[in-house]
């Protein structure tokens, strides 16, 4: 009897184990799952449903601000999950390198370069994330793609400035200011403005204008290389230099007072007080190279399969007020041909 009733005890106790075995594998069944679960969640909502877009530009100023809200917008229509980590690097090549070396080290799905300092510090920093530029001048002469419809196999974009936007600028401060003297300041460290000063030379040949310039390597000189260009000059001619752009008040005080009339490169610097322009607009190129972040982020494309583009068209922008303040006599001709700014 005492047998058989160790024999029961044994069968219970060994029911017993086995259960407490089989509850701690399923248990441990179920927590496998559900781990393989979040892995796979995690994976899904990384590889497809939200970005980080490193975007930067090398100094603030409304054109570039611009652009970089056209971009946004483009991707907000796409109704793309993006977090944004902006940079602005003060108009400082060294916090362009930092900048995009924080980028690379952060890993970021692509990077909206807004100017070209900014193109080139982060083409200098990765060949592997995607890089797209706006608010470039010259793509080509900058180095950052070997022609227009050859793109960088990281790199592509929307060049600023329209193929005849200078030709116009020059053939229309000829037409109306027939002889002038043209004082052009800029910053001889941004190719960005090499390229437009060079073009604006080359577009003058054969007219019967002339010029005059002064280089500045900051902002803070901009005032004076104005007002030592003042006693000799008829005209400003300032174009997209980032440099001299950011400091445009110093220029505009120094064409009123001495009443010159102040030509500049592009529409949100008339609301500066520049008298006239043949501009783009910079939101709707932003917003081109946003579609193009789209293409890439959503699409799969790579920036070597979308090419390099220029703005859609230029328009002739004059500021009324501005020219007044500038003893420009106006010519009945602008009320038909160009975009009146009051």
């Amino acid at each position: 009897m005492k047998k058989r009733l160790q024999l029961v005890l044994v069968v219970v106790l060994s029911l017993f184990v086995l259960a407490a075995c089989g509850g701690n594998n399923a248990s441990n069944g179920n927590a496998n799952d559900g781990a393989n679960d979040s892995s796979n969640n995690n994976a899904t909502n990384n590889g497809g449903d939200s970005y980080v877009v490193g975007a930067t530009q090398i100094v603030e100023h409304p054109s570039l601000d611009a652009a970089y809200e056209g971009f946004q917008k483009a991707l907000e229509d796409a109704s793309l999950d993006v977090t944004y980590d902006y940079q602005n690097a003060q108009n400082d090549q060294n916090n362009v390198k930092t900048i995009s070396d924080n980028f690379v080290a952060d890993d970021v799905d692509l990077i909206f370069a807004n100017s070209t300092p900014s193109a080139l510090g982060a083409l200098n920093a990765t060949a592997d994330i995607p890089i797209l530029f706006t608010s470039v001048t010259d793509a080509v002469d900058a180095g950052l793609v070997e022609a227009m419809d050859q793109p960088g196999d990281n790199i592509t974009g929307v060049v600023d400035l329209h193929p005849d936007g200078i030709a116009e600028t020059v053939k229309f401060i000829d037409e109306y200011f027939e002889g002038a003297k043209v004082g052009l300041i800029y910053n001889a460290g941004e190719k960005n403005s090499v390229a437009q000063i060079e073009a604006v030379k080359e577009a003058g040949e054969g007219t019967s204008l002339s010029f005059d310039e002064r280089t500045v390597s900051n902002s803070s000189e901009v005032q004076q290389a104005a007002t030592t260009l003042a006693g000799d000059i008829d005209v400003f001619y300032i174009v997209t230099d980032n440099t001299v752009v950011s400091a445009l008040d110093a220029v505009v005080g120094v064409a009123n007072e001495q009443q010159i009339p102040l030509v500049v490169g592009e529409p949100d610097s008339l609301e500066k007080g520049g008298f006239v322009t043949f501009g783009i607009d910079y939101f709707s190129i932003g917003y081109r190279t946003g579609e193009m972040a789209v293409e890439i982020l959503q699409d799969g494309k790579t920036p070597a399969e979308i090419d390099v583009e220029y703005p859609p068209e230029i328009q002739l922008y004059i500021n009324k007020s501005a020219a007044e303040s500038q003893g420009v006599e106006w010519n009945d001709d602008w009320d038909e041909s160009a975009e009146i700014i009051e």
